[in-house]
């Protein structure tokens, strides 16, 4: 959870998860869409779906205990090296390298290193570093602090450095670079796209249609509501039902992905007549707005369905 994630951010979800799937056997049994439940609004949902692969991988592949090495941890889904080096330190006390955006900060500037962290030159000297600087004992304490430095104390922007432990040996601080390091790439303004969601009720109102969305791709694996491109793509897949344009309150609004802001442009209407073969479709589900299922629901999906609420 904490993976592209600020700690104030996780702790909720956190905590309600580790309720519902207390070990991992309880994960490996669960159905992906109670996992997703869990995680809904929190982002990055290919984690959700990584973990539930990667528990039942051990549930069935290794009886229930994660395996003990870097090796064979990087096998599982969504574990990669510094995920796998956390692992071992945190829940093992083993000796592993971690390097996650904390850690790299705090190391960028400690040892003044040039060039951008993504850069394959960059990610090898920082590496190393980290290699050099992990401790033989007592891993667990060493890699929990130098992340909690770097979440506190040597933050992006406005670093507390008067109050930092390791002040003194920080070339970044000694040359006045704290604020330069480590180095970003020119913010780039992010490209607009549009999407026109389709919020279809059923005949009494209690019921609205949602789609499942692909695994791969924004939402992936969350049930969604039916989107076009255009309206006129809307209109032409409507024209299979009995439905009638309702009076709507409802606003359009903008969600922002890390990577571009999504106008939503919601088209509320109601079905005359239920069709049969709505009721079949494996990617579709009639979702009760009284008695709501446990489904994975994208962020902008929650808020239309309170306004729904309001609007009907």
């Amino acid at each position: 959870m904490l993976q592209q994630t600020q700690v104030a951010t996780v702790i909720p979800y956190y905590q309600n998860f580790m309720q519902r799937f207390p070990s991992v056997s309880a994960l490996a049994a669960a159905e992906e869409d109670q996992v997703l439940h869990c995680w809904t609004g929190l982002g990055y949902y290919a984690r959700a779906r990584n973990l539930h692969k990667t528990a039942r991988i051990i549930q069935r592949d290794y009886a229930g205990q994660f395996p003990k090495t870097v090796d064979l941890l990087q096998k599982l889904p969504g574990i990669g090296l510094s995920t796998a080096g956390a692992i071992l330190a945190l829940a093992s006390n083993q000796r592993a390298v971690i390097l996650d955006g904390n850690v790299k900060r705090v190391l960028s500037r400690y040892h003044c290193v040039e060039g951008l962290p993504q850069q394959s030159q960059t990610m090898k000297k920082l590496w190393q570093l980290a290699e050099e600087h992990t401790p033989a004992q007592d891993c667990r304490n060493y890699t929990q602090a130098i992340m909690d430095l770097g979440a506190t104390l040597c933050t992006r922007t406005k670093p507390d450095c008067p109050s930092c432990p390791v002040q003194s040996n920080c070339l970044a601080w000694h040359s006045g670079r704290c604020e330069d390091l480590p180095q970003r790439k020119a913010a780039k303004s992010l490209p607009l796209k549009t999407t026109h969601m389709l919020i279809l009720l059923s005949p009494d109102k209690n019921q609205v249609l949602l789609e499942k969305r692909p695994a791969q791709g924004i939402w992936g694996g969350l049930w969604s509501f039916p989107e076009h491109a255009g309206a006129d793509q809307l209109q032409d897949w409507l024209s299979q039902f009995d439905c009638k344009t309702e009076n709507s309150q409802l606003k359009n609004f903008r969600h922002t992905f890390s990577h571009f802001h999504l106008d939503i442009r919601p088209h509320l209407h109601s079905l005359q007549n239920q069709p049969a073969f709505v009721m079949e479709k494996p990617d579709w589900h009639w979702y009760d707005l009284k008695n709501p299922s446990e489904l994975g629901l994208a962020a902008p999906v929650q808020s239309l369905l309170k306004q729904l609420e309001k609007a009907i």
